[in-house]
């Protein structure tokens, strides 16, 4: 504290103040006056206003019912604990953005984030976690120089576009084997496993659990003998229960399911670390990451952070089975809606394998009536129904975060615009 605080403060009250003032018009946020000394800002002020009348407002205030497939809905707990946290982490007098990722602090919210996703999965002692920057995509580099040091074989088994992309990125560093696809029936379906061409000797099996453009989901785990299993889980990450023991590899970026995009969440049988590629970036080596908890570089720590916050929010939850069942119910609501509208509106994929977690549909009166919907569905208050561009129509993506509440809406929405056009 002293002068130089005061002359910013002055700077930023002539300055930045009034343009912050303007904006909380929009927003519905006062901002008291800045403190000078120290770090304090003073409570913001709720402005009275009326909700949007083209906003379907829910119960817990102006938020919209957000569908985007990722970044996606987070629990508002989880958001209003982080918003605790975010200026004072628990009386530490720091954000958990600016503390040190080797402080104590720091490191007991990551111990806690490890420790309670082990608990929640049933994560057995020879897998190691690792949190990885990145996302998955780095993943589909980083596996074959982990599994796959001296190049051979891998199978691939596509049912979407993160399958291909998988594929694509591992044929850079060994032999890719397109396995098995279901690319002629447009990726709507998963081919059954007798049809699949494993070669004998592969490094390991690679399928994407859920694809979250094209919303068709492995519901059994497949059985590939001593061959390692791996499987990008990024879109159903936590969304039922989880056998680990049938994996080598489980993998997933955390932005659609569990926290803020900027992680991916590795989980990898001890067995097949430690025989990375020569050429392996350091910052894909498992076995080094691994021996350094996640921090052999300065690791994401608000995503690690809110992660955490979720894992601890799911356990008391009743754990994944009760997750499951919840999507399972919500699921049923959407889909039961789709198929009950005699074509008005059609989910495109097999009955068998359709996702919990990512359904798309199209309308039966074409792509015209297609884009009314979605711009009136936007004025509704439904965030990110359009379908991803390279497959069009819509999309709905219905996380752990989304509330069965949130769902029925939709529904209610979608029998009310059949009715209307």
């Amino acid at each position: 504290p002293g002068a130089g605080y005061q002359a910013w403060g002055t700077l930023f009250d002539r300055i930045c103040t009034p343009k912050m003032a303007a904006l909380s018009m929009t927003s519905g946020v006062a901002l008291g006056s800045r403190a000078v000394a120290g770090r304090k800002v003073t409570a913001r002020k709720a402005i009275a206003s009326k909700p949007r009348a083209s906003v379907a407002v829910r119960a817990s205030g102006d938020r919209k019912w957000n569908f985007s497939a990722g970044p996606a809905v987070l629990p508002l707990d989880v958001l209003e604990d982080a918003k605790e946290d975010l200026i004072n982490y628990k009386g530490t007098g720091m954000s958990v953005m600016e503390m040190s990722h080797r402080g104590k602090d720091f490191m007991n919210i990551a111990e806690e984030a490890e420790a309670d996703l082990r608990e929640l999965i049933g994560i057995p002692a020879n897998y190691k976690v690792l949190f990885l920057q990145g996302g998955a995509s780095s993943q589909f580099s980083a596996i074959p120089m982990n599994l796959a040091p001296e190049g051979g074989v891998a199978d691939f088994i596509l049912t979407g576009a993160w399958g291909k992309k998988a594929y694509a990125e591992a044929g850079k560093y060994m032999t890719a084997n397109l396995a098995a696809s279901s690319a002629d029936s447009n990726f709507s379906t998963i081919p059954d496993v007798s049809d699949w061409k494993l070669t004998e000797d592969a490094k390991f099996v690679h399928i994407c659990s859920n694809e979250t453009i094209g919303g068709v989901e492995f519901k059994e785990v497949p059985d590939t003998g001593d061959v390692p299993l791996v499987a990008d889980m990024s879109s159903n990450y936590l969304s039922k229960p989880i056998d680990v023991e049938k994996y080598g590899i489980i993998y997933g970026g955390v932005q659609k399911n569990i926290g803020p995009a900027g992680m991916a969440i590795v989980i990898v049988r001890e067995d097949l670390i430690g025989k990375t590629h020569p050429l392996c970036p350091t910052m894909f080596d498992y076995k080094l990451m691994a021996d350094n908890d996640s921090m052999y570089n300065t690791p994401p720590c608000w995503t690690m952070y809110t992660s955490g916050l979720v894992f601890k929010k799911l356990i008391k939850m009743g754990g994944l089975e009760a997750v499951e069942k919840m999507n399972e119910e919500k699921a049923k609501i959407l889909y039961d809606a789709i198929d009950g509208s005699d074509g008005y509106y059609v989910n495109p994929v097999d009955k068998k394998y359709r996702s919990l977690m990512n359904v798309p549909f199209t309308l039966g009166g074409g792509e015209d009536l297609e884009k009314k919907f979605l711009k009136e569905a936007a004025a509704a208050g439904f965030e990110s129904l359009k379908g991803h561009r390279s497959v069009g129509g819509a999309r709905a993506s219905i996380y752990n975060a989304m509330p069965k509440e949130g769902v029925q809406a939709l529904v209610d929405f979608m029998a009310d615009f059949k009715a209307a056009n």
